[in-house]
């Protein structure tokens, strides 16, 4: 009990992946000299190594550590990982867990905001140049200036290409949960936060409710699929929404019609996931099917507890269907 683990597993999915049949899967368990055991921590694939950094460890210590995990393939279905910490000079974030983070074009990787010293959330930016082939890295911080996001852990940063990211939701520093959506550029000429804020009498149907602890998976055609989280009372959802990129775009660039067609709830056929939070989640090369793991869901309440949770171990895989 209270231990945060530190071994690593892969799944192959056959040649089929992607499609309704692909339903056996084959889990390895990587030999490697990993990091500490930790939770709340960012891991990131970028080309084919692993970038790692910070989380909460056993004894609620933040980290601010950062590992390459060097993927090394012996056969087809074979694999380890080879780590060692990455040299990034005398800079670098604070120590924090449950922060946002994507890449970008495999050379930079950014994070914002987390929980960090003795609980308190974070709202700032910090960009690590990899661009020296994964041999040395330095961060430094970005985006001071001008409407920032609020401190917040538990949201999610997204990549959707050039040097743009959205971050969406989390809890913030008074425990509120938050559905906020911010567009982040990092452009040779422009470097700045902008909230998107809408009109709610212009949104068409319904808008996904306030959440921390979701996912959010950028697919093919230019939308990101947001699933799951909590509410403020912790209460888990299993409720799939897109966001639509094109039309938050035109709606960032003045179009305000676009709001109507930004969010758009899903409808679930088949077997469901239990709504959970803080689980994992990625597509993969077709850009329209994805995979969640794990994370935290609802269990019975026992007598002697104060509340009901248990951490899933299941896989699911999720195909979008365009119906026309």
């Amino acid at each position: 009990l209270g231990r945060h683990l530190d071994d690593i597993w892969a799944t192959y999915v056959g040649n089929r992946a992607g499609t309704r049949s692909s339903n056996a899967l084959t889990w390895q368990q990587l030999a490697s000299g990993t990091p500490s055991g930790r939770f709340g921590h960012s891991c990131i694939l970028v080309g084919d190594a692993l970038v790692l950094f910070g989380g909460i460890n056993d004894r609620g210590l933040r980290l601010n550590d950062t590992w390459i995990g060097q993927i090394i393939c012996e056969e087809p279905c074979r694999m380890r990982i080879s780590w060692r910490l990455l040299e990034i000079g005398p800079l670098a974030p604070s120590p924090r867990g449950a922060h946002a983070a994507c890449c970008i074009d495999d050379k930079f990787i950014v994070i914002h905001g987390g929980i960090g010293v003795h609980g308190s959330r974070l709202g700032d930016t910090w960009l690590l140049d990899l661009s020296d082939g994964l041999q040395s890295g330095s961060w430094r911080r970005m985006g001071d200036t001008g409407p920032l996001p609020s401190a917040r852990s538990g949201h999610t940063l997204t990549w959707i290409g050039d040097r743009r990211m959205v971050l969406f939701g989390g809890r913030g520093s008074e425990y509120e949960v938050l559905s906020d959506v911010w567009l982040f550029d990092i452009g040779d000429h422009l470097l700045q936060w902008k909230e998107q804020k809408y009109d709610l009498s212009s949104i068409l149907g319904e808008l996904p409710s306030p959440r921390a602890g979701h996912s959010a998976t950028f697919l093919f055609g230019g939308k990101i699929l947001v699933y799951g989280g909590e509410d403020k009372e912790r209460r888990r959802r299993d409720d799939f929404w897109i966001l639509d990129i094109p039309a938050l775009l035109q709606f960032e660039s003045g179009n305000r019609k676009m709001a109507k067609r930004m969010w758009k709830k899903l409808r679930i056929d088949g077997q469901s996931p239990n709504c959970r939070s803080f689980h994992g989640a990625c597509v993969d090369t077709s850009g329209y099917c994805v995979y969640l793991f794990g994370g935290m869901v609802d269990a019975l309440l026992h007598p002697a507890e104060s509340l009901g949770l248990r951490f899933d171990g299941q896989l699911y895989q999720v195909e979008l269907v365009l119906h026309l």
